[in-house]
């Protein structure tokens, strides 16, 4: 029991300095046994300064992969980081560059308003661009049931949660090292109907 004690501050050490370069690590690791899984997320940061009036949006679309992937975790920049996910609001299409990005690396998300004036949820929407940053390509023509369907499931669609193979892909696109990955696509991918 001492020992567990004496390596804690060296575990939280370790993550603090992970954390702090854009290491692929969680608090969890800090405290102790937990979920193998979470203890190994990818920790990629989000800057939504340039949102606009799609900031809740950006936040209930972060969310949404938070709660449903375990092995990357979604987290606004604070002052002085550099982020790998930027959204900007814009007034053309909901568009992003294709993932999945990485620690190091850079993609950008448009929050378009074209897309809202005709109707399509901003979480749906801000959800699916964020998949885009993850490595998630349109599924089109697509139901409401997948979140990758982006604008052909219709104006009367607002799930905004991914189906089992997307968080699958997820999960995969973020499994084992880093270092033996792909870099992000970069393509930007533009989800007009």
């Amino acid at each position: 029991m001492l020992r567990r004690r004496s390596l804690r501050p060296l575990i939280a050490a370790t993550a603090a300095a992970l954390a702090l370069f854009g290491g692929t690590t969680t608090a969890a690791a800090a405290t102790g046994p937990a979920d193998p899984a979470a203890a190994q997320a990818t920790t990629l940061y989000y800057d939504d300064s340039q949102a606009a009036e799609f900031r809740s949006a950006v936040a209930a679309g972060v969310q949404v992969w938070n709660d449903n992937v375990s092995n990357v975790h979604l987290v606004r920049a604070p002052a002085g980081q550099r982020a790998q996910i930027v959204i900007l609001a814009s007034d053309g299409w909901p568009q992003a560059n294709l993932g999945p990005v990485r620690p190091g690396g850079q993609v950008r998300v448009w929050m378009g308003r074209q897309g809202v004036e005709e109707g399509y949820d901003p979480v749906r929407i801000a959800a699916h661009e964020l998949g885009h940053s993850l490595g998630l390509p349109d599924i089109k023509p697509g139901p409401c049931s997948s979140l990758m369907s982006g604008s052909t499931a219709g104006t009367s669609c607002t799930n905004a949660v991914p189906n089992a193979t997307e968080r699958a892909r997820v999960e995969a696109n973020y499994s084992g090292t880093l270092a033996h990955r792909e870099p992000a696509d970069g393509r930007v991918l533009v989800d007009a109907p």
